[in-house]
């Protein structure tokens, strides 16, 4: 006992890897049933999001709530042959040596020894556990700095058809090229960033976003389903490598993420299976950007094959993602645990044309 659940707190708060430990899997399950009675009666997205919130924080301290109990009983166990009376006291010494209160003083000189090593195992564990919080946090922040700012480019919930429209709205008659590849470039070395904190710190994936329709997940799934447009639609012009590069570390990360929850992930999806996104759907998403001007070198029919054979890359990943994690429900983003409508973006209201032209100004004197 007292072995596995030391090597759990260095395999969670040490190692830099996922490490598989049944006391934090335990956790998680457990916290996630709970917040899952919780919201189950509650339909209001943002009511549920609110709730959800305290999920990961609360599964952090459950898990550092059992990490001290299985330490205490193991180490009364322990010191069980070794202290007069029954287990209680046994019980009573190793909590009291856990805790570093000295309310119950060791019995005897055997008992010294292992009550010292209980003490130290908890400053230990403890002290690990509040050097955690800031790594994590700062992850989080580095994650959520992106997020947000693609909301304020593409609004919230994300979707990739809107991030390609607004990138357009923004530079109707100019070259978009350079924008695009800054963005895929950005994003395809936040996959790789979140890749990697995110199978270390497992907790992260729970997180929530400050507001409410924002989500790490949707984000990510909304610029590769504007990488896998930008593919289909101008398979010819740039930045179609930083697009293959942005797709290809997205769904990596993704499978990545899933693989360390135990979802089930298909590693080589065939390019002809069926995506939840139809036909319709797509052309109607391509004749919004062909109405902006957007730079469309093939027609949707020929799109559609390469774009579905782009998508089919991260659709189920995402979708079981989604559906674990209650994200928003953005368009294009699969279903959801609770039955959702799916959101589209926020847009800023319409403006008059009179007040989108600059204002002179004119000096007098």
């Amino acid at each position: 006992m007292l072995g596995g659940t030391i090597a759990s707190v260095l395999g969670t708060l040490v190692v830099p890897r996922g490490i598989d430990s049944r006391v934090s899997r335990a956790c998680e399950r457990g916290a996630g049933a709970v917040f899952a009675l919780i919201t189950k009666p509650i339909r209001s997205y943002a009511r549920r999001d609110r709730i959800l919130a305290w999920q990961a924080p609360a599964t952090l301290l459950l898990r550092l709530g059992v990490w001290i109990a299985l330490l205490v009983f193991g180490y009364a166990l322990v010191l069980l042959p070794l202290v007069p009376g029954p287990f209680p006291h046994a019980l009573s010494e190793a909590g009291s040596s856990i805790f570093t209160l000295g309310y119950s003083p060791p019995s005897s000189p055997t008992s010294t020894v292992v009550d010292g090593v209980a003490a130290f195992t908890g400053l230990v564990v403890v002290g690990l556990q509040i050097g955690y919080l800031p790594t994590l946090y700062t992850a989080f922040n580095r994650r959520e700095t992106e997020v947000t700012l693609l909301g304020s480019r593409a609004g919230a919930p994300t979707w990739g058809p809107e991030i390609l429209a607004r990138t357009r709205w923004g530079i109707y008659d100019g070259d978009t090229r350079p924008v695009l590849n800054e963005l895929f470039d950005r994003w395809e070395r936040w996959s790789a960033e979140v890749a990697e904190s995110h199978t270390t710190y497992l907790s992260l994936v729970r997180l929530r976003s400050p507001q409410a329709l924002s989500h790490w997940l949707t984000s990510i799934v909304a610029v590769m389903d504007a990488a896998a447009l930008h593919l289909s639609l101008a398979p010819d012009r740039e930045p179609k490598f930083a697009a293959r590069r942005c797709l290809r570390m997205g769904f990596t990360a993704l499978r990545q993420i899933a693989a360390t929850m135990r979802l089930p992930v298909d590693e080589d999806p065939s390019p002809d299976d069926p995506i939840s996104v139809s036909y319709e759907d797509f052309a109607a998403a391509v004749e919004m950007l062909r109405s902006l001007n957007y730079p469309i070198q093939v027609s949707t029919e020929d799109a559609w094959p390469d774009f579905r054979g782009w998508r089919v890359n991260y659709e189920a990943v995402a979708f079981a993602l989604a559906y674990t994690l209650d994200a928003p429900p953005a368009r294009w983003s699969g279903p959801r645990r609770w039955p959702s409508e799916p959101i589209s973006p926020i847009r800023p209201p319409a403006r008059r044309a009179s007040d989108a032209r600059p204002r002179a100004t004119s000096r007098v004197g």
